[in-house]
């Protein structure tokens, strides 16, 4: 007599350590790819930079947190990850502490499973349990922002502005 195949029960998120770091990165590279970023190849010196990074932040668990999805066959296969910034206080933010979430990002064979769904939410809870930050903040690429918003995210009241190294030493013109 055969028996039905039980279904495998879906991957859920947990917390990265530092021996996750380098699919941290690869999962980076993945995502500046999508994003149309030069990634440049293996050797390209900011990815041992960016596994430095990773591997020292992993090591600050109260203002660092990466979470990913491990498919049974594949390893690590979606990350998203969270960092806590002071800033100046505020009548808001009497702390200062304010959130980030980044890198967020699914291999493309894994997406459509809620897997980046899984490791946002997981950050968002840990950002409300385990930090005092008061606003999350994320820059979210073209196709993302449903998830991001269906997760309780809204446009900012304030419009982001950005000055490149690049434009620093172009002379400003003078109002007028």
């Amino acid at each position: 007599m055969q028996h039905p195949a039980r279904p495998q029960a879906r991957p859920q998120a947990r917390r990265a350590t530092t021996a996750d770091a380098p699919a941290l990165v690869r999962l980076r590279v993945v995502m500046l790819h999508d994003m149309g970023a030069p990634i440049g190849d293996e050797s390209a010196e900011w990815r041992s930079a960016a596994l430095d990074w990773f591997t020292q932040s992993l090591d600050d668990p109260n203002t660092f947190a990466a979470f990913v999805v491990d498919d049974p066959r594949h390893g690590i296969v979606s990350n998203a990850i969270g960092q806590c910034d002071r800033h100046a206080p505020s009548p808001g933010n009497p702390g200062g502490l304010r959130g980030h979430l980044f890198n967020v990002c699914t291999e493309p064979a894994h997406r459509g499973h809620g897997y980046a769904r899984d490791c946002v939410q997981a950050l968002i809870d840990w950002f409300a349990t385990d930090t005092s930050v008061s606003v999350v903040d994320l820059n979210a690429t073209t196709g993302s922002g449903n998830l991001y918003q269906s997760l309780g995210f809204a446009p900012s009241r304030h419009p982001a502005l950005q000055l490149r190294r690049d434009q620093m030493s172009t002379p400003v013109s003078p109002a007028g």
